[in-house]
């Protein structure tokens, strides 16, 4: 395990310094061009990860997300969601911290496709320029990505959801997708190695909007955290057991 996980590092990386170089003529080419590539990195890292690893991707639900603008609120537990749903959405607009967009060619691509960054330094003007910038993007039909705890989480840890999503959903006035997933068992944060099995993601039921704001925030984690937890002990199972 420990070797399959090294080479599969050590090929993950050299496959992004391909794409980062790959990707330098979609600067000056519209927007579709850098997804274009991301979507295929993604794709790549999936392989990657099934060859070497033996980590398959098992998706439930997915014709549950509706065309064109919503918000997706996805369970954060590893580095995977990060890349990995990017291939399910037309047009995927993650919502990240302002930090990532320092880093060199890095954040010249988020910049290129038009991710948002938050600069978490601004308190309350932080949540005005992110509900600002995401109806910008929700207008142009696309996919808002957010981690409602705002940081990776450790499989089974307490769930500490933010109201960034909240104010989201109620100043945007589009559905919410709540996506549970596994992924930490699989590929665990702060950790070199990644385990055989299957990374399970389920969509569940979009939200409409309208809701209050306490009834949102109340129905998202309980619907996240219940789908997750289930996922949680089959994989628990499958690692025990094996694949």
């Amino acid at each position: 395990m420990l070797i399959r996980s090294i080479v599969f590092n050590v090929l993950f990386y050299l496959n992004l310094v391909v794409q980062i170089v790959a990707a330098l003529p979609t600067l000056v080419m519209p927007r579709r061009a850098i997804l274009a590539v991301a979507k295929f990195w993604a794709r790549s890292n999936l392989w990657l990860l099934r060859v070497i690893c033996g980590i398959s991707v098992e998706l439930r639900g997915v014709e549950k997300i509706p065309r064109g603008a919503v918000i997706i609120a996805c369970k954060h537990q590893s580095v995977w969601e990060t890349f990995a749903l990017v291939p399910l959405l037309d047009d995927p607009c993650y919502i990240m911290k302002r930090e990532l967009m320092w880093i060199p060619f890095f954040g010249w691509y988020t910049w290129k496709a038009g991710m948002i960054a938050v600069d978490r330094s601004k308190g309350s003007q932080a949540l005005s320029d992110m509900n600002d910038a995401a109806r910008r993007e929700l207008a142009r039909n696309r996919q808002i990505i957010i981690f409602p705890e705002g940081t990776r989480r450790a499989p089974g840890a307490e769930p500490r959801y933010k109201y960034g999503v909240v104010h989201l959903y109620l100043e945007t006035g589009v559905s919410c997708v709540p996506v549970a997933l596994n992924s930490g068992l699989f590929w665990p944060r702060r950790s070199l190695l990644r385990y055989p099995g299957t990374i399970r993601v389920e969509v569940l039921d979009p939200i409409p909007p309208g809701l209050s704001k306490v009834a949102f925030f109340e129905l998202l984690q309980q619907e996240i955290e219940s789908a997750t937890t289930n996922l949680l002990g089959k994989g628990e199972c499958e690692l025990t057991n094996g694949p």
